[in-house]
């Protein structure tokens, strides 16, 4: 049997939007090819020793993103599809240029492996995928995480700023919306916090979760739960973090003092730099007081006190 294999050139921060989409026109498997997820050997870690340095020259200079599909596959709004994914998302996706190959079957659902390594964040956090040996030090908490279906492996910008606010507030307990792939809620449960509830609207997104945080032997710790936003939510928590976009975000901030304990703190992440000030606004008619604002190339986080 044949395949039909797409490749979209793009960026960084598109590459995740145009998985998605792939996988919406059918996608039997999507791989991401971006050089800024392999340990930079220039600032090593201590274990860029296990990582091939071949896999950098072999990688494109431009992010791919390659899709295979069923031959019967129907892709007759594929170019039409990808010219309106810069307008849907706000921000440049670079060429957006495709490639289609016919390949012979294989084994490609192992092929993208050789592209996931352990992944260092923050002080103290190692995300790796569940095939890599990997040692931890004594001071490591390593989260065993599959690249799958949801968002969220740690590699953008946006997990990794609120990775970070997370490591840094060291919650008791944690209120995740739009958790993708879970990574979130488990970071917090391994740094300590007992009482975390993961949110998603996206089937898939709880399938993801609830596997990867079975991986995590935290099946008692974490609920995944299918909801929109906070909708359902009836209990009060002293963290609440929210990964997803600033019209979101936005649209959100009002309600979020009905789950959160006064004191708490909310961490805000999927801001756009250049809709920075917008969010900002709105809290300054809100009970929020702004902690910290941390940035990563072309996105933001905001870490808020709730006084009310």
């Amino acid at each position: 049997m044949r395949w039909r294999e797409i490749t979209v050139a793009t960026n960084s921060m598109g590459a995740d939007l145009v998985a998605e989409t792939l996988r919406n026109l059918g996608a039997e498997g999507v791989q991401i090819i971006d050089r800024a997820d392999i340990p930079d050997p220039s600032k090593p870690h201590g274990h860029w020793e296990l990582i091939d340095e071949s896999l950098l020259s072999d990688m494109p200079e431009e992010v791919e993103v390659k899709a295979w599909f069923l031959p019967s596959a129907d892709l007759s709004s594929l170019a039409e599809t990808l010219t309106l994914l810069p307008g849907i998302a706000g921000f440049p996706l670079n060429s957006l240029q495709v490639r289609v190959a016919s390949i012979q079957d294989e084994n490609w659902q192992d092929t993208w492996k050789q592209y996931h390594k352990p992944l260092y964040l923050g002080k103290n956090l190692v995300v790796r995928p569940s095939w890599e040996a990997y040692e931890a030090n004594e001071h490591e908490l390593v989260i065993r995480m599959d690249p799958g279906i949801a968002f969220g492996t740690g590699s953008h910008e946006t997990t990794q700023l609120c990775l970070e606010l997370i490591e840094k507030v060291a919650p008791d307990e944690l209120l995740d919306v739009g958790t993708g792939s879970g990574i979130l809620a488990i970071a917090a449960a391994k740094m300590g916090a007992q009482n975390i509830t993961a949110v998603d609207i996206d089937p898939d997104a709880i399938r993801t979760a609830k596997e990867n945080v079975r991986l995590n032997g935290l099946e008692g710790v974490i609920k995944v739960r299918e909801g929109d936003l906070i909708k359902g939510i009836n209990q009060k928590f002293s963290c609440v973090a929210v990964n997803i976009l600033a019209d979101v975000i936005i649209f959100l901030l009002p309600a979020l003092p009905a789950c959160l304990k006064k004191g708490g703190v909310a961490i805000l992440s999927g801001i756009l730099e250049s809709r920075l000030d917008e969010v900002l606004k709105v809290t300054e008619n809100l009970p929020f007081t702004a902690l910290e604002i941390r940035k990563q190339n072309d996105w933001c986080a905001l870490l808020l006190r709730y006084t009310g």
